[in-house]
């Protein structure tokens, strides 16, 4: 998009005026430096001469200063100057020999200043005075096209007129199809408003996105101001609260007034929790909350104000949290639309993957397809990450193209993080891992539930990833069953069985893996109502966050006998999982001996030669009846 520059232009009667003050100002002092051509000069001699001539009795009187001393001689000679100057230096017989001789002397009188210094002193500290207030008050204003350092009551919203090259088309958002179908009834009524008008039709106001991070929320608000062909003014709800109170509501004036100018046109306000969150929560609380309140009720006011059925101004707003938001933000008449942006899809992932895959050299025989199916739950931007990572793979690889295996590289990578070869372990601590990989691939691969085991390694990754299994989904699922569940249980605790089963003893390794379990049994539990004892009751709040990958939410208050009891249901259905796990691994003991030992051999064991492997696990019979 291109940037549109502000309409303020510098004011040049500011600057001729400065120059000429300036100018005076440098006149006068250099005029100060130059020697005054009205004065007598007097000739210096040496101070030796000076003392002879006292001695000689043929200084008549002496003018002594701390710079110099002004004689005049007795008997002056015809021809010579009577005046003479001498630098004085430190001698403290000077007044006595003057007084033995006597030659009259005294300090001199103080040099009176010249005119030029006077007007000097008068007129140059004003000049700079005022050159200095007009520079601040001009910064103030925002002159030369830019927001002054002071104008904090000035909106920083940045204008955006799509151009030729840089516009954002519906062409260049994929897997948000009823988004764009929604988005594209705002473009339409801003093309052709007449033939909603002319039935009556009032297109919304404002429209919020709401969806979880990187979906594509900002590129669909410029998409819809790149196919309507208006202006686009583009700003965080966060650049509106500011230190100094009433900023915040004189930045959503300026905002406002500035669209309508420029109307029909897009204000897009990303992050609009940052300003519009719930009221209800911070009544007498001063401050920022304060500051927040007075910009959100000057957003209310302003967008109940400013409807226009010949320039419409349209507001877009994006979130994360839109259940944090003010009611009244939310009623028809103010944001009448909600749209959710949501993750793709595989055919979704598939088209977004093409659309990055463009930009980077893909070489022949790619499969894109399969990149789409082991990315479930992938946002759109980190597609675009996975794809410019594979770039960086090939190119440090010396490669002119992407392949396939840069592009699976690439997955792991944003899963489970770098690969740190450089991290050696101990041979004692490389079995553990490896068993420990091997338990959770085994228990894994006979759990129910839509993933496969893609991968085992013992190659550290990441932070704290001694080893670690690739489980990819072979199919997109939104709902998952109590037995679902307990394999995830399950699975989690595979690494920590195989440990318990070989070694007799646990590590620390299985840290994670217990967080996790825990945390699905006790939504199992507190969320999902899937307790036999407890019921179809929920004991967890449902808090903010729902987009933001938020699972820690605070428990409602309950007795302590039920505290108990869920306490207990968590207990145990991870202890199912742990049991199920162990009967697992003993079941198929000579199958992790085996993979155990491949593995420690080769470090990384995937592809057909894993799905032979675990082809031979079974289940004991206690678990599969």
């Amino acid at each position: 998009m291109a940037i549109r520059q502000d309409d303020n232009q510098p004011n040049r009667r500011f600057g001729v005026i400065n120059l000429v003050l300036i100018g005076v100002g440098v006149l006068l002092l250099l005029s100060s430096f130059l020697p005054n051509q009205g004065m007598q000069q007097v000739p210096r001699v040496p101070y030796s001469l000076f003392i002879n001539q006292v001695d000689a009795d043929s200084v008549k009187r002496a003018f002594i200063t701390q710079d110099q001393i002004r004689y005049e001689l007795a008997t002056p000679v015809e021809g010579q100057p009577s005046v003479l100057a001498t630098t004085p230096i430190f001698d403290m017989e000077l007044p006595h020999r003057l007084e033995q001789h006597g030659v009259e002397f005294a300090a001199a009188p103080p040099k009176r200043p010249s005119f030029i210094t006077t007007a000097l002193s008068w007129i140059v500290p004003p000049l700079i005075f005022i050159v200095v207030l007009q520079f601040f008050a001009r910064r103030a204003m925002g002159g030369g096209g830019s927001q002054g350092a002071l104008s904090f009551t000035k909106s920083k919203a940045k204008v955006y007129v799509p151009d030729e090259q840089s516009r954002v088309t519906f062409a260049d958002v994929a897997g948000v199809d009823e988004a764009k179908a929604e988005l594209t009834e705002i473009v339409d009524f801003l093309k052709k408003p007449e033939r909603y008008t002319a039935i009556g039709a009032r297109i919304p106001k404002g429209v919020l996105l709401v969806g979880p991070p990187g979906t594509g929320k900002t590129l669909l608000s410029k998409a819809v101001a790149g196919e309507a062909d208006v202006p686009f003014f583009i700003i965080s709800g966060s650049e509106f609260v500011e230190l100094f109170v009433g900023a915040g509501a004189a930045r959503v004036r300026d905002l406002f007034e500035q669209a309508k100018k420029k109307a029909p046109c897009i204000i897009f306000i990303d992050e609009l929790d940052a300003i519009g969150k719930s009221r209800s929560g911070s009544m007498g609380v001063v401050g920022g909350n304060d500051e927040r309140e007075q910009t959100l009720n000057q957003l209310l006011t302003e967008m109940d104000g400013f409807a226009s059925k010949d320039k419409p101004v349209i507001v877009l707003a994006a979130t994360n949290q839109p259940e944090t938001l003010d009611a009244a933000l939310l009623r028809p008449g103010r944001f009448d639309r909600q749209v959710l942006v949501d993750r793709p899809d595989l055919s979704g992932r598939l088209t977004i993957l093409e659309i990055y895959g463009k930009k980077v050299k893909l070489a022949e025989g790619v499969d894109l397809q399969k990149i789409a199916a082991a990315t479930s739950g992938f946002a759109g931007a980190d597609l675009a990450n996975l794809v410019n990572e594979a770039a960086l793979l090939a190119a440090r690889a010396y490669r002119t193209t992407v392949e396939q295996a840069d592009l699976n590289e690439a997955i792991e990578r944003v899963v489970a993080g770098l690969e740190k070869r450089s991290r050696v372990l101990q041979d004692d601590e490389k079995r553990v891992v490896a068993y420990h990989e091997v338990g959770h691939a085994i228990v894994g691969h006979l759990m129910p539930g839509g993933s496969k085991v893609a991968k085992i390694s013992i190659v550290p990754r990441g932070m704290s990833a001694l080893g670690y299994t690739l489980q990819l989904p072979t199919e997109d699922r939104f709902l998952n069953s109590r037995e679902d569940l307990q394999g995830q249980i399950a699975t989690l605790l595979g690494g920590r069985s195989a440990e318990e089963v070989v070694f007799g003893k646990i590590t620390t390794g299985a840290a994670n893996d217990l967080q996790r379990a825990t945390d699905i049994a006790e939504q199992m539990v507190g969320t999902f109502g899937m307790s036999d004892t407890l019921g179809p009751l929920a004991y967890d709040k449902q808090g903010g966050g729902r987009f933001l990958g938020g699972t820690n939410n605070p428990r409602r208050v309950v007795s302590d006998a039920t505290a108990q009891a869920i306490d207990k249901e968590v207990r145990a259905l991870v202890d199912n999982g742990h049991n199920t796990a162990l009967g697992i691994l003993n079941s198929n003991r000579d199958l992790l001996e085996t993979i155990a030992q491949r593995i420690l051999e080769k470090e990384v064991i995937e592809g057909d030669e894993l799905k032979e492997l675990l082809s031979s696990s079974h289940l004991p019979e206690a678990v599969a009846a």
